[in-house]
């Protein structure tokens, strides 16, 4: 059985659920979360999304990302994302959300209603090779400027939120993690 992802309009309101694959074939609008760990010297755990994925595989994006569950709170399901993604788990807080629609690769679309959480850890991950392929810690001065000489490298949602609301990331996130 294909899982299910839930259905929202623009205030962020549940609407239904639908079939994940088939909600990204349509481009219906639906509720997302994404993740951005740093480490106590502010730099950001990157995430390299695995080449197996149904879209967007083998691109550079934020530490984890994923849809919440029917009856699910979207924190609960940040923790238990980062655990099967990167097989750790940190405090994260809500930071802020935005809409975006953008095509992807495989005729496929994404429309989220995303929610943007941060969160602070100094370990390493234990990545699941189904989920990720890779990791890194970068400075946010020098992903700024990679993205900007190797835009295709980069998911389309981690663009949007390191360019469009940088100015507001940055400065939520720095004064949650410092």
């Amino acid at each position: 059985m294909e899982e299910k992802i839930i259905l929202v309009d623009k205030n962020d309101c549940e609407i239904g659920l639908g079939e994940k694959l088939k909600v990204h074939q349509e481009g219906k609008l639906h509720r997302a979360f994404s993740i951005f760990v740093f480490n106590s010297k502010g730099k950001l755990m990157l995430q390299q999304r695995a080449k197996s994925k149904y879209h967007s595989g083998g691109l550079w994006t934020n530490t984890c990302c994923s849809h919440p569950r029917a009856g699910e709170k979207i924190e609960s399901a940040a923790h238990r994302r980062l655990k099967e993604e990167m097989g750790f788990d940190c405090e994260v807080k809500e930071i802020f959300s935005f809409i975006y629609k953008a095509k992807l690769d495989h005729g496929l679309w994404e429309y989220e209603f995303d929610h943007i959480f941060a969160g602070k850890f100094d370990g390493e991950p234990k990545i699941n090779p189904e989920e990720a392929d890779g990791w890194k810690w970068i400075e946010l001065s020098d992903l700024k400027k990679d993205i900007l000489k190797n835009p295709k490298n980069y998911t389309v949602w981690f663009k949007i939120a390191a360019d469009k609301n940088h100015e507001v990331f940055t400065k939520r996130v720095k004064g949650f993690i410092v």
